[in-house]
């Protein structure tokens, strides 16, 4: 079983700045991508940013060039830094892990608020 705890949510102006955080803990294989998804009020859930155990990264576009993930596999945790947040950033943000060990696992976090509003 894992366990992926959230934290750095909060209420942020336009403009501003998050960092969310992440962090993984129980029978965790090396092979594995951590994301962070959103879902926003009335909208399905979907993808924000990934990152596999070998750094490669992927960004949706709405996203690009304002959010950046980051991990410590040594610690098991992940980070999105958020800049120049924006109202349409406004949702819940839910941490992913996908892990294979003869098959995929998957988990996820309990979700952390971030609400960019002036």
């Amino acid at each position: 079983q894992v366990q992926l705890v959230e934290s750095g949510g909060g209420l942020v102006q336009p403009g501003g700045s998050l960092r969310l955080s992440c962090a993984a803990s129980g029978s965790i294989f090396s092979l594995n991508v951590m994301g962070w998804y959103r879902q926003a009020p009335g909208k399905q859930r979907e993808l924000v940013a990934s990152i596999n155990s070998g750094g490669s990264t992927n960004y949706a576009d709405p996203v690009k060039g304002r959010f950046t993930i980051s991990r410590e596999n040594a610690k098991n945790t992940v980070y999105l830094q958020m800049s120049n947040l924006k109202p349409e950033d406004t949702a819940v943000y839910y941490c992913n892990i996908k892990m294979r060990g003869g098959r995929w696992y998957e988990y996820w976090g309990q979700g952390t608020q971030v609400t960019v509003s002036s």
